[in-house]
């Protein structure tokens, strides 16, 4: 049997603290390799964070890295990330950061040095060339938006 898993793309990455592990998969075929924080942080409700991951790295041209919500930590806590997921462009060579909110309504959420906040998603993006018109052309769906195709009891 042959695999049609593609080779992995090479990342050049600068641990700016040597002290965490660097970024990894945690199980086979994840999509996402886990950061960690660099610092201790403690929450209250609906307070937000800038939370240092302690890596910097180089993508090649043609891709970009996505941060993205770990589920558990969404499920048990209610933590999310503000700008999810959040985007590394292939010229950015600045340490990556997290942005952190505590949804819950009644609970703090602490991290610890070294805890895992998110997932580093790299994919290859295309580049797009915008050709201005004065018409659309026609589709199904038209200019229906955001709840238009129902699907909620409340719709």
């Amino acid at each position: 049997m042959t695999s049609t898993a593609r080779p992995p793309v090479d990342v050049l990455i600068r641990r700016i603290d040597a002290d965490l592990p660097m970024p990894g998969y945690e199980h086979p075929g994840d999509a996402g390799a886990d950061l960690r924080t660099t610092i201790d942080a403690e929450l209250a409700p609906g307070e937000r964070a800038v939370l240092p991951t302690g890596v910097a790295i180089a993508l090649p041209d043609g891709y970009a890295a996505f941060v993205h919500p770990r589920s558990g930590l969404a499920a048990r806590c209610g933590v999310a990330l503000v700008n999810a997921p959040g985007t590394v462009d292939a010229g950015y060579r600045g340490e990556i950061k997290v942005i952190v909110v505590n949804l819950d309504p009644r609970e703090a959420v602490s991290f610890r040095r070294g805890d895992r906040i998110a997932q580093l998603v790299i994919q290859q993006v295309e580049r797009a060339r915008f050709h201005e018109v004065a018409e659309l052309p026609g589709s199904a769906r038209a200019e229906g938006g955001f709840g238009s195709t129902g699907g909620h009891a409340a719709v």
